[in-house]
């Protein structure tokens, strides 16, 4: 349940109650309103249960919920201030409380929807107590003490009950919203770094088609025509190399390995395949920043490859994440699984997930990547930073 949904179900609630309790009250108030001075007890009826119906449209409409609540709330409150200076004839209060009793409940509810939690409970308090006051003057009925401290802590437990509810209510769906913008961005994340290497992948194929195919031009090229045209291949595949090359993502100063652990965990929350992650010894491990954001690409494509292709019909693929600290400036990153492998010698290099997006991402930084893969036996991919960092076998 969301926000929106809790703030929702508790202003339809409060309109369908105060309707009902409005209802209840109302054969008491129209009898109490002519013990009342010259049209102050029409006044007071007709603001209050005026505001009511505002909140019961408010509610169905889900327009200005909170504007039509705290009016009821803030003319209760000064109905109840006003109500010791407007009784006319305090007979009509000596055998049924003040009419205005009835719809306590309602007033308190309506500044929970209205305010904020602490302005809410500041008004659950103090409207009981003000009632409190009331029922000891004879224009309220002049009761004992303890009755009226009995009328008012029921009012107030009742408004008590329902602010910590809504306000429980509120928190765990404020915690919801903030899992579900969480996981949105993480998305959001998964979709951009997906559509950064399918771009990279085009990019890397249209270079590699136009070596192959400037070499191919220019080893046939007998004819001047044919020289002048390989020519002008060249040139172009050239240009294109130094397109691709001359883009560099910006990275941050260093990054820490278990900074590059939460990332990795953030990015499992958007697969559909399980992996189950073990984690050795990254505290205080310290990488350069372009380090961990290869680490991160690199093992964030090796588990979308063992996604992809460890599948095996019939039986389920284990999968895992290891992720192991050397000392305080190296790691070791493995992602594996038991699923159908394959021939690692049989991969053509056109093959850009592993070259580029693994092998090559690692190299570039100074790491290595060692990917060992056995048909019907599994698959690991080993990355390792700095490359040759002892004790990572």
């Amino acid at each position: 349940m969301t926000r929106e949904q809790v703030e929702t179900v508790a202003s339809r609630a409060l309109g369908i109650f105060g309707v009902v309790f409005g209802l209840q009250a109302l054969p008491l108030a129209l009898t109490q309103a002519a013990g009342l001075l010259p049209g102050a007890g029409a006044s007071i009826i007709a603001f209050l249960y005026g505001a009511i119906l505002a909140i019961a449209l408010a509610a169905l409409t889900r327009t200005a919920v909170r504007s039509a609540a705290l009016t009821f709330a803030v003319l209760y409150a000064a109905s109840i201030v006003i109500w010791p200076f407007v009784v006319d004839d305090v007979g009509i209060v000596s055998s049924s409380p003040p009419w205005l009793y009835y719809l306590c409940t309602v007033a308190t509810t309506a500044a929970v929807v209205a305010l904020p939690m602490p302005w809410a409970a500041a008004y659950t308090v103090l409207v009981p107590a003000l009632y409190c006051v009331v029922r000891l003057l004879p224009t309220g009925g002049a009761v004992t003490p303890l009755v009226a401290v009995l009328d008012a802590m029921y009012a107030l437990i009742l408004g008590a009950v329902v602010l910590i509810i809504v306000t429980m209510l509120r928190n765990a769906a404020k915690a919801v919203d903030v899992a579900q913008e969480g996981a949105l961005q993480r998305y959001e994340h998964a979709v951009r770094l997906h559509a950064s290497e399918v771009e990279r992948a085009k990019v890397d194929a249209l270079v590699h088609d136009s070596v192959l195919t400037t070499l191919l031009s220019a080893a046939a090229a007998d004819a001047p025509e044919e020289q002048a045209l390989a020519a002008r291949m060249a040139r172009d595949a050239m240009h294109r190399l130094d397109e691709a090359g001359a883009a560099q993502s910006p990275a941050d100063d260093r990054m820490r390995l278990p900074a590059l652990v939460r990332r990795l965990r953030a990015a499992l929350a958007s697969f559909a395949a399980p992996f189950t992650v073990r984690v050795v010894n990254t505290g205080g491990v310290d990488l350069p920043a372009d380090a961990g954001e290869a680490l991160y690409a690199a093992s964030v494509q090796a588990m979308v490859n063992s996604m992809q292709h460890a599948d095996d019909p019939g039986r389920t693929v284990r999968r895992e994440l290891r992720v192991r600290g050397i000392r305080t400036g190296g790691c070791v990153v493995e992602v594996s699984d038991n699923g159908v492998g394959f021939d690692v010698s049989t991969v053509p290099s056109e093959r850009l997930g592993v070259r580029v997006s693994v092998i090559e991402r690692m190299a570039n930084v100074g790491g290595s990547a060692v990917i060992d893969s056995t048909p019907g036996v599994g698959t690991t991919v080993s990355l390792v930073w700095p490359a040759g960092m002892e004790g990572t076998r």
